[in-house]
């Protein structure tokens, strides 16, 4: 079943914006549908706040859906001496994985490779940093059915693992264990639900052309039309735009770009394979085997000068540069022809005014402006309920607004429940794994029609585009198969699902 709050469609849209019309007051309005913001929305909404989010295009149009889909634990920040942040992350991951999205966040296995020529300081920097892992694993109390230990692995569980891996000289693997999302756009599509269920307005396709801390002029890209709204708070989560709307907020975009393979061009690996980048102790690459049969190898950290674009284009420099790192531990040599697709993100750093990208820390930061506008920036996926948590305790502070505690450290999304919960859902466990308890809810959109069950590529329904407009607010082709399932990812697989998007549209 579905939960009829929570459902996003254009008929609920409409309503929305004319309630807002009618009486244009609202205690927070949150700008911009990524995961901050949508995290933002879901955060004050629980507490008992009256909630606007507002996104100029649709939900996770921006950073939120080019990550690496990785819920970490901050392996990275203790390479960096940033104990804090790497703390952080294991105890977000943990949250995510046992809590609130246990149905969207997997174990995954990272394994490094040990050739002949590692070298043995490398060899030890890495058990130990595993180690680390480990103990950051047990301190945010995260045991070992979710997360097991890591270890050291011999040459032949290291071959089972990624069959493609290099075996001139190999050794064997250093195996840690990590979280990954299912996709990252359905954590932000989960979120905005739930807050939808909780009284927040949710309203894409609205953009803020002015705002400040106690107002903004909206407008409804739809039709034209403009909306004064005033709010009691207003939080800006547009990410690497938020500079377009305050100012004074100074940012540094890093572009992360990754590169779409073939599984079986790997190996049809069954662990991340973990590839030092030459020359430095702390930067990897990973190609990361996902639920669909792809692999996406990433990532780059190059900065990005000029204005930002709508949607980031990765260079062919990226593609190549992964490439070469990726081949460096493989058998058999890949070519751009075995690249089916790329994706390029922009992380919106704070410009601290040195440094280059990779080392510009990725600790977030929560800015209030003169007018009192509340900016939320930096960070990462991983922490998003934690930086969307303290913008909204900025907000109910400085607005003097009457609200409950945070309760999104133990709130459960949409779909959410235990391992038993979900292992109990009657339905393929791919849906399972995209949708939790509501996959009996995408199956019932067949309508009786078998045909509305059968893949259109990489197993996608048409029952499940069906969901997505009837459930999940997509309001035309790109939303369902850019955002929705991903399939725009490889032009060919969104080729093969136009037809039944289209019909899902008008169905």
């Amino acid at each position: 079943m579905t939960d009829p709050d929570t459902s996003l469609n254009a008929g609920r849209r409409h309503r929305e914006l004319q309630a807002l019309h009618d009486d244009p007051q609202v205690d927070v309005l949150v700008v911009g549908a990524g995961v901050t913001g949508a995290g933002a929305a879901l955060d004050a909404a629980s507490r008992g706040l009256s909630v606007a989010l507002v996104d100029r295009d649709d939900l996770a149009f921006g950073t939120s859906r080019w990550s690496s889909k990785l819920v970490h634990g901050g392996l990275r920040y203790l390479a960096n001496g940033q104990f804090a942040i790497a703390h952080e992350s294991a105890r977000e991951r943990d949250i995510l994985m046992r809590r609130t999205a246990p149905h969207l966040v997997r174990a995954l296995p990272m394994l490094v490779p040990v050739h002949a020529g590692t070298g043995f300081a490398r060899v030890a920097a890495t058990r130990v940093g595993t180690a680390m892992g480990d103990v950051l694993r047990v301190a945010a109390g995260t045991g070992t059915d979710t997360l097991p230990h890591s270890r050291s692995i011999g040459r032949e569980r290291t071959r089972r693992l990624v069959p493609g891996v290099s075996q001139d000289g190999l050794y064997g693997g250093i195996v840690s264990f990590d979280g990954q999302l299912t996709d990252d756009a359905r954590l932000v599509l989960a979120l905005a639900r739930t807050a939808a269920g909780h009284g927040a307005r949710v309203i894409t396709r609205c953009a803020a052309e002015r705002l400040d801390g106690g107002s903004a002029t909206l407008r409804d890209r739809l039709t034209g039309e403009s909306l004064e709204l005033r709010a009691g708070a207003v939080i800006n989560a547009t990410g690497v735009y938020a500079g377009d709307l305050v100012p004074d907020v100074r940012l540094r975009p890093s572009r992360g770009t990754h590169i779409v393979l073939p599984s079986e061009a790997l190996g049809n690996p069954a662990a991340a394979l973990t590839i030092p980048v030459p020359g430095s102790i702390n930067r990897f690459v990973f190609a990361l085997p996902q639920p669909d049969g792809r692999v996406f190898a990433g990532l780059t950290d190059e900065p990005v000068e000029g204005p930002v674009p709508e949607v980031p284009e990765p260079p062919e420099t990226d593609v190549a540069f992964l490439l070469d790192v990726v081949n460096s531990a493989l058998a058999t040599r890949l070519t751009r022809a075995d690249v089916l697709g790329a994706y390029a993100g922009l992380r919106p750093l704070l410009d601290t005014g040195s440094g280059n990208s990779a080392d510009v820390s990725r600790r977030h930061a929560i800015l209030t402006s003169p007018d009192g506008t509340i900016t939320a920036v930096g960070g990462k996926l991983t922490t998003y309920r934690r930086m969307a948590r303290e913008a909204v305790d900025a907000a109910v502070s400085n607005s003097r607004l009457l609200a409950g505690p945070s309760r999104t450290a133990t709130l459960p999304l949409v779909g959410a429940t235990g391992p038993r919960g979900l292992a109990a859902v009657r339905a393929p466990r791919r849906l399972v794994e995209r949708y939790g308890t509501e996959a009996t809810a995408v199956l019932a959109q067949a309508d009786g029609d078998p045909e509305a069950l059968t893949g259109l590529a990489r197993g996608i329904t048409p029952a499940e585009l069906r969901f997505a407009v009837r459930h999940e607010g997509a309001l035309d082709t790109d939303d369902l198969l850019e955002r929705r399932t991903r399939l725009g990812l490889v032009a060919s697989d969104r080729q093969a699902a136009l037809a039944a998007a289209e019909e899902a549209l008008g169905h």
